[in-house]
């Protein structure tokens, strides 16, 4: 592919320390690195004294004792969701444990999709549902912070970024993350709306990116006008093998689209393509005899 993405990749850190990362703003590191978490779940701290915790994390006892003891006489009073993956949500339930603070999110799991009565995945933190529903430009405010609510559908339907407004920080969970693009993966995962919440970024005033999965992200704007060109180079890639190489089928696709991923992360290679493939056909440059799915050809 020709399009760079600026990916940031290093990061010092130590599993199981709060540590301080801008005025206001700290952050402790769950131990669940892997293909898809990069290092692992960040968790992030706003505020000082009566604090607001982003992403609590996996079922991990020794991540929310980690967090505890870190913020030792700090007391929390929100407890805000980015989205309900397992590496996101699940934290919530042990750290009620510790705190009387109420959750907010956008929804349970495919809240987004249950709105348009459409099917939903079934994979995802399907006990996770938060105290207060939130709505895009929503504010929040605690003790010397103030939180927007960014609704950013795409990975989920239910993805929500927030902004700690002093600092100009975007909180952006699994939607634009430094050492990575982001796995769209229908049916809660939506291209066209991915897309969408990539576009609403640009008009926005965000100096700096702070992702559940990795470092900072500082060059915001070229960031994400990356991520749009990777995605519609990807379009393009896939037009090809269908309209130019007579490549009709996914599973033939990825191999030849990918050809520089190890092969066990081709399924989630083939969910992506899938996604892309959705929105190429709602776009009507693509077409199916067949209901859309994997194993459909396309023409």
């Amino acid at each position: 592919m020709n399009v760079k993405i600026p990916y940031r990749r290093e990061l010092e850190f130590e599993y199981g320390e709060l540590e301080r990362i801008a005025p206001k703003i700290r952050r402790v590191i769950a131990n669940n690195p892997s293909p898809f978490t990069h290092y692992g779940t960040g968790t992030y701290v706003i505020g000082e004294k009566n604090v607001a915790v982003i992403d609590p994390g996996p079922d991990d006892p020794e991540h929310i004792e980690a967090l505890i003891s870190g913020l030792g006489d700090n007391s929390i009073t929100h407890i805000f969701v980015t989205h309900t993956h397992m590496d996101h949500s699940p934290g919530c339930r042990l750290l009620k444990k510790y705190t009387n603070a109420e959750t907010y999110g956008f929804g349970p799991h495919g809240f987004g999709r249950q709105l348009s009565n459409e099917e939903v995945e079934e994979g995802g933190d399907k006990d996770f549902n938060p105290d207060h529903l939130l709505e895009h430009g929503q504010i929040v405010e605690g003790d010397g912070w103030k939180v927007e609510c960014v609704h950013t559908p795409g990975h989920t339907s239910n993805h929500m970024c927030y902004q700690y407004v002093e600092g100009r920080a975007l909180f952006t969970g699994d939607h634009v993350m430094g050492w990575s693009t982001s796995i769209i993966s229908p049916p809660d995962g939506d291209m066209s709306s991915y897309m969408n919440s990539l576009k609403l970024l640009l008009d926005r005033n965000d100096e700096i990116y702070w992702p559940t999965h990795g470092p900072c992200i500082t060059d915001t704007q070229s960031h994400v006008e990356a991520f749009i060109a990777h995605r519609e180079e990807r379009e393009k890639q896939i037009l090809r093998c269908v309209k130019t190489e007579g490549i009709r089928r996914i599973e033939e696709m990825v191999p030849k689209i990918y050809s520089d991923t190890p092969e066990f992360l081709y399924p989630a290679a083939a969910r992506s393509v899938l996604a892309a493939i959705e929105y190429l056909v709602d776009k009507k440059e693509l077409s199916t005899a067949d209901s859309i799915s994997l194993d459909a050809e396309y023409f």
